[in-house]
């Protein structure tokens, strides 16, 4: 009997080899090849004239502002994701569905739109600008700003599955041997969202460093103000200056695989670290 049902569930799925096949095809069509031509490109510039493409004093600045931007906008829908996916998961209130569906709005909602209702709300005479006593159009807390309303739902929908699935009893049985809700909170739940929390933030952080439509408008472009490097790389392809373009991408490349693997090896320790208490 079990010979009959392993040949059946043998013969229910493709084999290792067609599948293995069919996702390396589509993974180098689509992720490897156009990545490889990236470096390709940009070989063509020669070293000297690709170490001067990339380290001009604009480029630079357009990198500082990209990654500082991105960062701080992934550690802010770190915390509000964390709370959003909370409040969602453990609390049932009026129009909870809705509210639940808005957290998706920036994955439906076109780049530029996004880019041109910020800038008019929070513009010198926008609705919300004008209250304010500083700046945010055209100044890198605007950038942040877009970059924080593309980059949270990545956060809630990673948080949000885990904390629906936790074990409320694990939770009372905490309770029960006289731990208080923090520590319940430190040493039992947030163990459990640390893995996934990770993975939002890096999915944000990749997020915003590639981000261009809702952010060109909000920048305002200033050179060495407001330029990211997105914009920088717009910039060289409308000139026509290609190799250029693909110099800058190969950094932005480099720098963002960098420190994305950096988060899933912290990931990677926090699962480990957390699995042997």
């Amino acid at each position: 009997m079990s010979r009959i049902q392993h040949s059946k569930k043998k013969q229910s799925i493709p084999g290792f080899g067609l599948t293995m096949g069919l996702s390396t095809l589509y993974l180098s069509l689509l992720v490897l090849i156009p990545l490889s031509l990236v470096f390709i490109y940009s070989a063509r510039l020669g070293w000297t004239a690709f170490w001067n493409d990339v380290t001009d004093p604009r480029v630079v600045a357009s990198y500082k502002l990209s990654f500082l931007t991105a960062f701080s906008a992934a550690l802010v829908n770190l915390v509000f994701g964390l709370l959003f996916a909370w409040v969602l998961s453990r609390y049932t209130f009026p129009l909870k569905r809705i509210v639940d569906g808005l957290v998706d709005l920036p994955f439906a909602l076109p780049t530029a739109v996004a880019g041109i209702t910020l800038t008019t709300l929070y513009s010198e005479k926008g609705w919300i600008g004008k209250w304010l006593p500083f700046d945010v159009s055209f100044t890198p807390i605007g950038i942040t700003l877009a970059l924080i309303f593309v980059g949270l739902p990545f956060v809630v929908r990673m948080v949000q599955p885990v904390l629906q699935n936790f074990e409320h009893e694990v939770e009372e049985a905490s309770a029960s041997l006289g731990a208080t809700p923090f520590q319940t909170f430190r040493r039992v739940i947030f163990p459990q969202l640390l893995p996934a929390a990770l993975s939002g933030f890096s999915l944000a952080f990749a997020r915003s460093l590639g981000e261009y439509g809702s952010v060109v408008f909000i920048a305002g472009n200033m050179p060495f103000k407001t330029e990211i490097a997105p914009l920088m790389i717009m910039t060289k392809l409308e000139q026509f200056d290609y190799p250029a373009a693909t110099a800058i991408a190969v950094v932005m490349l480099v720098i963002s695989f960098a420190l994305i693997l950096l988060i899933n090896l912290i990931q990677w320790w926090s699962r480990i670290r957390y699995a042997s208490h």
